[in-house]
């Protein structure tokens, strides 16, 4: 990771965490099974952590979009926020878990064209909507529409963008280190 980091704080070891830093712990190992740095970083505010928890669940259960858009919202939004920690691991699960086309993921990850339609539009869409603040203009919406997505989608972008403003972020204050699981995927290549 080419960033420095920003806190003076520490990861929290995972090993010796207690009260609701080792709750949600137990909960990463028995879902990841293991903790990732991220998690480590973020339990220092065991609030923010626990909210990133909870967004993330509500946003792949009530989304209403597919796996494979699901990480492409969250790669588009970490790609804009230059995350490296996340592209990482989004990458390995757009890949190994979402099924989200070889193609599709380089092409994100390249900042190149996305060669599947519907997939680019949802890429450019929450583009737009990180770039601007949550002001996207009418042709960004119009687009977005004709390519088959409709306005409660976009309230699902703004839930992942929140998600990931809490990662996105604080990755970068503590210059998260990307775990082993994810290093294959470290970006930007």
């Amino acid at each position: 990771m080419s960033r420095e980091k920003l806190v003076s704080l520490e990861a929290v070891n995972p090993e010796t965490a207690t009260g609701r830093a080792k709750e949600l712990f137990d909960e990463a190992k028995s879902t990841v099974g293991f903790v990732p740095n991220m998690y480590a970083n973020m339990a220092n505010n065991t609030a923010l952590l626990d909210t990133y928890f909870h967004g993330y669940g509500k946003f792949h259960e009530g989304s209403g979009l597919s796996s494979q858009e699901q990480e492409v919202i969250f790669l588009a939004i970490s790609s804009t926020n230059n995350c490296e920690y996340c592209m990482g691991a989004h990458s390995m699960i757009a890949d190994k878990m979402s099924g989200v086309p070889a193609d599709v993921l380089q092409a994100i990850r390249a900042g190149k064209e996305i060669p599947d339609a519907k997939l680019a539009a949802l890429d450019a869409f929450t583009r737009e909507m990180v770039t601007s603040r949550g002001n996207p203009d009418k042709d960004a919406i119009a687009a977005f529409h004709a390519a088959g997505y409709e306005d409660k989608d976009m309230l699902a972008i703004v839930l992942a963008i929140s998600v990931k403003v809490i990662s996105n972020y604080s990755n970068h204050l503590f210059a998260s280190q990307l775990d082993d699981a994810f290093a294959a995927y470290s970006w930007p290549e």
